[in-house]
């Protein structure tokens, strides 16, 4: 057993500052996470202090240790069919709206914080149910992206534990998932083709992105963020958003009326009108 490595007063706030400076996540009151997460990987790699481990992160030219602080410090937590009314709704106004107003049949798509895949494969077995095999040249490649090159490479694998299955429909665990072993099973090359991962900071103070988007998915991503920063990032996704397109949160999220362009739909939906 290993002797605990205590964080001061001074350390704490400067492993605060950074993840707020860098990524808009508001970890003040995580001083217990803080230490809990990173008292192993300490000890591991023979640091004696916080403070020697913050130095070599602010010193890390490659970003590779500001990736091992980001990677123990956030929770990646997600699963398939979370917040299912979302879905319903997408397939059930949300694509027939676009199917209809847009001419170039280029559907934009946008899973921001798309952790380890569960939400943009979802998106796309939503959309596969929709359209069928008359697609009739729609694109519907899904955009998804997120900070950390774990789970985005966990992503982009598209193996998942066969017990987080259960609660699909039977019918896409037959069409979209082939079993690999008693654990695990793979998402359908074909679904995997639509979906294009990329690493991506939301903190970002410009959107790299030529063409607005229809929908923008970012839930479950803001509970980290204190209040400026988030309306900061939600002025930034409606200046990227389609006229009349929309906006998913979680539904433990929500946004201040008066302080946001978008117009609320129904619990944890807006829309560009």
């Amino acid at each position: 057993m290993f002797n605990e490595i205590t964080i001061t007063d001074n350390e704490f706030w400067q492993l605060v500052d950074l993840m707020k400076s860098k990524y808009g996540i508001n970890l003040s009151q995580k001083r217990n996470l803080i230490v809990g997460r990173l008292q192993n990987h300490l000890h591991k790699s023979n640091y004696n202090s916080f403070s020697e481990f913050y130095h070599d992160i602010i010193s890390d030219k490659t970003g590779e240790m500001v990736n091992v602080l980001l990677n123990k410090l956030t929770t990646n937590h997600t699963y398939f069919m979370r917040e299912i009314e979302h879905f319903d709704f997408f397939k059930s106004t949300v694509i027939p709206h676009i199917v209809k107003t847009e001419p170039a049949k280029d559907m934009r798509i946008w899973s921001a914080g798309c952790s380890s895949g569960e939400e943009p494969y979802m998106i796309a077995m939503v959309l596969a149910d929709y359209f069928g095999a008359n697609k009739g040249g729609w694109d519907t490649r899904i955009l998804a992206t997120d900070i950390s090159e774990r789970v985005l490479s966990m992503a982009a694998e598209g193996r998942f534990m066969t017990e987080g299955l259960t609660v699909l429909p039977d019918a896409w665990r037959k069409r979209y998932f082939h079993k690999i072993n008693d654990e695990y099973e793979q998402i359908s090359d074909a679904l995997r083709k639509e979906i294009i991962f990329k690493k991506f900071n939301l903190m970002s103070k410009t959107l790299p992105f030529k063409k607005k988007f229809h929908i923008i998915w970012c839930r479950n991503v803001m509970i980290y963020f204190d209040t400026p920063t988030k309306l900061e990032l939600v002025d930034r996704f409606y200046e990227h958003t389609a006229r009349g397109g929309y906006l998913f949160i979680g539904h433990s999220e929500s946004l201040p009326r008066s302080e946001t362009k978008y117009k609320y739909v129904e619990p944890a939906i807006y829309r560009k009108e």
